[in-house]
This record gives structure tokens, C-alpha cells and sequence, in this order.
């Protein structure tokens, strides 16, 4: 039954801080809170999270979400997770207690077990049935590294005593004390068959993974459970969960195939909706499910990863100390006219799509005398736009379509200036959306249609408003230009290993 107050509660656990958004039935935020946290980084290409320090976050945003709304626990119709996808945790089933950091979807230390597994020919086997690619950026080779890692680990999860989970799981399970997950993160794992929607007992078989620690698959709007009543004061209603960049696809309302998103977060990820059957790439793309809505079908999409995107800006901040904060980036790079020749190519933890180059390593080429801060600032800045319009050449490859236009959000969306390079390199218009807070949006979409608080998507796609629109006022000779030499920077990035 709906209510007139009521608002939907969306918890965006990211790469590197946690948000908790309550939207109206207009898809407007009325309270908002975010977090940052830890990065632990214990060897080069290594990264790590603490999950209990995950969990407090995201639980204390939520709470503070509510506060600044002025909203209570009653007022709350349900739930959405959205979450960063891969990140690998393993806990105690008895206490919920971590037996290891998480491992996030950057790391890079299972490299090594996805060249022996291809070295035994497994990669088409697990390609076809997955639409994912051998590679350390996915879930499985990191739980077999575990497992190699942590005397006497194995044995314990093969007695169940121990339970394996992405991070919406683990927050299902902090919340609820269920084992959930949903098929777009399971989709994520290299472990899930993409065509029969199961685990796959092969690759469990041949990885070493024991099924006992799996959590149970869910469509993506459905019933996750009721949170603790000890934690909000009443108990309420978990009802969507979707990896991040399939909620934004489904935040964005791009319910129709052939529509395509890109997320300028963290790392850049850009979707297409394909819709109700996989499409295995040719062109270094995955295939993945977008969403399951049960009832209402399972939709699939074709995904391209940039595992550097506006992480690079980090970078200038955090580790080169180039700037006090990210949007003194674009400050700098609207204070020349041009790079002055200078690429950058932010392979800090490898390639993702197109190349999959994992040995692939950072590098900055073009540099004279004459090079300042503000080229090399500018050129991180265009290294993002470059990687994405290597992703959209790609699909369009594989689709043998031309992508008209771009829907685009995320934090570094916000600057106009990486937006409009954007437009001009792809030579296609970038669309703003009114409401940035998209990957959220569509957490808080799924658990809305399951609970009634939305009608349907017709509803949901009212929603959509455009904010800005950025169109392309570079020369097709000029971009040719440019591209020419990004590429050329690319393999420069590749041959230094």
C-alpha cells in the first residue's frame, strides 16, 4: 500500500566511500550522506578494504540520510543496494567475523592463477558461459587465492563454516543475517552461469570453489529480507540490489536496446542494454546481466571497464600532490589551450577494455622542458574521455551501429570541461541527467517496482529529466588527430613491462 510521505532508501556502497540517498516518488533526493574510507594498498597493483569499516559507514550514512531528510524508519517504504561489484569477501558463518580484507575489484594479485587456468584452456569454457573474460579483476581467482593463501581456509568452507559474498551480500547479511546476493552481482564473480542463471558446477569444480560458501541468487527487484529491528527501529523491507553499473543503466531508464550509459566514477564503465539475450563480444567486451525483474524478465547488457577513470584525478591529489582538490583538475586544464602533446595513460592496475592488458603499466609520454602541471593535469583529464571512446568504438564494432548519443553521470561528470572533451572525441552528444545521483536512483527504482511504490518502468522513465547537454565542436580532422596519438601513447603504456 503506498503511502503519501513515504521515500525509498538507497545505500550506494563505492569503491571509495559509501552514500546512503532517500529519494521521493519523483526520483529527487531529499536527504543525502556520504563517507569516504580507507584505502589499503599492501603491495604494488594490491588493493584491500576493511569490511567491517564498509559496513559502519554505510550504516552510519544511512542513519545520517534520514536525519538531514528529517525522515524516521516508519516513513521508509523500502531499500535498495547498489554496491562496487567484484570486491571479494569471506567471513565466519557462526560469528560474521572476516577471515581476510576484502579484496577489491582493482587488485591484481591473482593474476598469476588466471594465466595458469588459461594455460589450461579454461578461458573459453568460462567465457562462453559467463560472457566475462579470465582476468584478476573478477571475483573467482580471488577467492582461489584465498584459498591458497590462508592455511587451512578451504577446509573450513568446504564444513560450511565459512560464508563468500560481494559487498551487497555482505551488507544483506549485516543487515538481515540472510545470505543473498542478486544476479547481477552473482554475473560478476566468473563463477555464474549467465545463460542458465546458476552457479555453474564446472567452474566451481574446476576453480576449487566449494558451493557451500555461495549465497543464494535473487532477482534484482525482490525480497531480500527485513533489516534488524535493533538497527533502524523497526524492521524494513530490503526489495532491490544491483551491482553499481547495472543500477545507473537502470537508473538512466535505459529500458530499451540499444541505449548506452557511462559512469565517469572511480573507474569508467559504459553499458548497452542489449536486451533479453547476451551478446558475446568479439571486441574485448563482457556480456552481463542488467537486471532480473522476476516476472518481468531478465534484461542483459554489453559492458566495457575502465578500471582507471576518475581515480587518475585521485592520483594528481592524493599521490602527486598536484592539487589540494579534484576540481582544481579542471581548473588547470582550462589554463592552457592543449595538452602540449602530452598523454597520460593511467594503467595503474593494468587495461581493462578493449585491450585487457593486466602487465600494462602508467605512463606519461610527450613531456619537454616546457611541460607544467597543468598539461599533465590536462592530459589525465583527457585520458578518461579517451579510454571511454575506446569502449564506444567497441560497442559500435560489435553492434555494427552508430551510438547516437551518451547518457552520462558520476562524480567526474560534474566537470564540464572532461564532459564537453568528451562530446568533441566522440563526435556524439553527452547528456546531463537532472539527478545525478543515478546509481542509487536505480537501486532505489528496483526496490520501489517491487514493492508498489512505482507502477512500472513507463513510470520510472517520466522520471528522467536532462540537465545539460554537451554536443561536439571539434573537427573530425582534429579528433582524428588526437586519437591517432592516444593510441600510440596506449601502446607505448603496453610495451613497458
Amino acid at each position: 500500500m503506498k503511502t503519501q510521505e513515504g521515500y525509498v532508501l538507497a545505500l550506494d556502497q563505492g569503491t571509495t566511500s559509501s552514500r546512503a540517498i532517500l529519494f521521493n516518488r519523483a526520483g529527487m533526493v531529499i536527504g543525502m550522506a556520504q563517507e569516504g574510507f580507507k584505502q589499503i594498498y599492501p603491495r604494488p597493483g594490491w588493493v584491500e578494504h576493511d569490511p567491517e569499516t564498509i559496513w559502519e559507514c554505510q550504516f552510519a550514512v544511512a542513519q545520517r540520510a534520514m536525519e538531514a531528510a528529517q525522515v524516521t524508519s516508519a516513513q521508509i517504504d523500502s531499500i535498495g543496494i547498489t554496491n562496487q561489484r567484484e570486491t571479494t569477501i569471506l567471513w565466519e558463518r557462526d560469528t560474521g567475523k572476516p577471515v581476510h580484507n576484502a579484496i577489491v575489484w582493482q587488485c591484481r594479485r591473482s593474476f598469476d592463477i588466471c594465466e595458469e587456468l588459461r594455460a589450461m584452456g579454461l578461458e573459453p569454457m568460462i567465457r562462453e558461459k559467463t560472457g566475462l573474460r579470465l582476468d584478476p579483476y573478477f571475483s573467482g581467482t580471488k577467492l582461489v587465492w584465498l584459498f591458497r593463501e590462508i592455511p587451512g581456509l578451504k577446509e573450513r568452507a568446504e564444513r560450511g563454516e565459512i560464508l563468500f559474498g560481494t559487498v551487497d551480500s555482505w551488507l544483506i547479511y549485516r543487515l538481515t543475517g540472510l545470505h543473498l546476493t542478486d544476479a547481477t552481482n552473482a554475473s560478476r564473480t566468473l563463477l555464474y552461469n549467465i545463460h542458465s542463471r546458476a552457479w555453474d558446477s564446472e567452474i566451481l569444480k574446476a576453480l576449487g570453489i566449494p558451493p557451500a560458501i555461495l549465497p543464494r541468487v535473487m532477482a534484482s527487484s525482490d525480497d531480500f529480507g527485513m533489516t534488524r529491528r535493533e538497527l533502524f527501529g523497526r524492521e524494513i523491507p530490503i526489495r532491490g540490489c544491483a551491482g553499481d553499473q547495472q543500477a545507473a543503466l537502470f537508473g538512466h531508464t535505459c529500458f530499451e536496446p540499444g541505449s548506452v550509459k557511462n559512469t565517469y566514477g572511480t573507474g569508467c564503465f559504459t553499458l548497452m542494454n542489449t536486451g533479453p539475450a547476451p551478446v558475446l563480444s568479439e571486441q574485448g567486451l563482457l556480456s552481463t546481466i542488467a537486471w532480473d525483474l522476476g516476472p518481468g524478465g531478465v534484461t542483459y547488457a554489453m559492458e566495457g571497464s575502465v578500471f582507471i577513470g576518475g581515480a587518475v584525478i585521485q592520483w594528481l591529489r592524493d599521490e602527486l600532490g598536484m592539487i589540494r582538490e579534484a576540481a582544481d583538475a579542471e581548473t588547470l586544464a582550462r589554463s592552457i589551450p592543449d595538452s602540449g602533446e602530452v598523454y597520460l595513460v593511467p594503467a595503474f592496475v593494468g587495461l581493462g577494455a578493449p585491450y585487457w592488458d593486466p602487465e600494462a603499466r602508467g605512463t606519461i609520454v610527450g613531456i619537454t622542458r616546457g611541460t607544467t602541471a597543468a598539461h599533465i593535469a590536462r592530459a589525465a583529464l583527457e585520458s578518461i574521455a579517451y579510454q571511454s571512446y575506446d569502449l564506444i568504438a567497441a560497442m559500435e564494432a560489435e553492434c555494427r551501429c552508430d551510438i547516437p548519443s551518451l547518457k552520462a553521470d558520476g562524480g567526474a561528470s560534474a566537470n564540464s570541461f572532461l564532459m564537453q572533451f568528451q562530446a568533441d572525441i566522440l563526435g556524439k552528444p553527452v547528456f546531463i541527467p537532472e539527478v545525478n545521483e543515478v546509481t542509487a536512483l536505480g537501486a532505489a527504482y528496483l526496490a520501489g517496482l517491487k514493492s508498489g511504490y512505482w507502477s512500472g518502468l513507463d513510470d520510472l522513465a517520466l522520471n528522467w529529466r536532462k540537465k545539460r547537454e554537451f554536443s561536439s565542436e571539434m573537427t573530425e580532422e582534429r579528433r582524428n588527430r588526437l586519437l591517432g596519438r592516444w593510441h600510440l601513447a596506449v601502446e607505448a603504456a603496453r610495451s613497458f613491462k
